[in-house]
């Protein structure tokens, strides 16, 4: 199973959960300033809130997506205050005809002082054994 890893992150935490899922299902997590230009089962996308709305920059990523070269896409992320990007990322993707999976992680992340030290070390674990689990079935 071909699988890649891109995230979007300002604060620098879904940087960290992107990398604990990449490090679990053996690949790299590249920003999504870098396209998936291989063929791939299995798209992990990491991603937040900011303004009430998935950034425009992630919007833009998923719309210029190839559906011949992504099986689906596995939501994750973290939030200060909003919990799921899903619904947002699930419409984009619907726009550009590729499958979403049903599963997502989301945990808290710290942001402004909130949520102090999120994520931490049991929430990369946890986002570490739900990508497991999305490519083991």
């Amino acid at each position: 199973m071909k699988i890649a890893v891109r995230y979007y992150t300002k604060t620098g935490n879904t940087k960290k959960l992107a990398e604990a899922v990449a490090k679990a299902v053996g690949t790299e997590a590249l920003p999504i300033s870098c396209p998936v230009e291989e063929p791939v089962d299995v798209l992990f996308l990491g991603n937040s809130y900011y303004a009430f709305s998935i950034d425009p920059e992630v919007r833009d990523f998923v719309r210029k997506l190839d559906k011949s070269k992504v099986g689906r896409i596995v939501n994750f992320g973290s939030a200060a205050m909003l919990n799921s990007t899903y619904k947002k990322v699930k419409a984009e993707a619907d726009k550009v005809g590729i499958p979403m999976d049903g599963r997502e992680f989301h945990c808290r992340g710290e942001f402004k002082g909130v949520h102090k030290g999120r994520p931490n070390e049991e929430d990369l674990a946890a986002a570490a054994e739900f990508a497991k689990s999305v490519i083991n079935g």
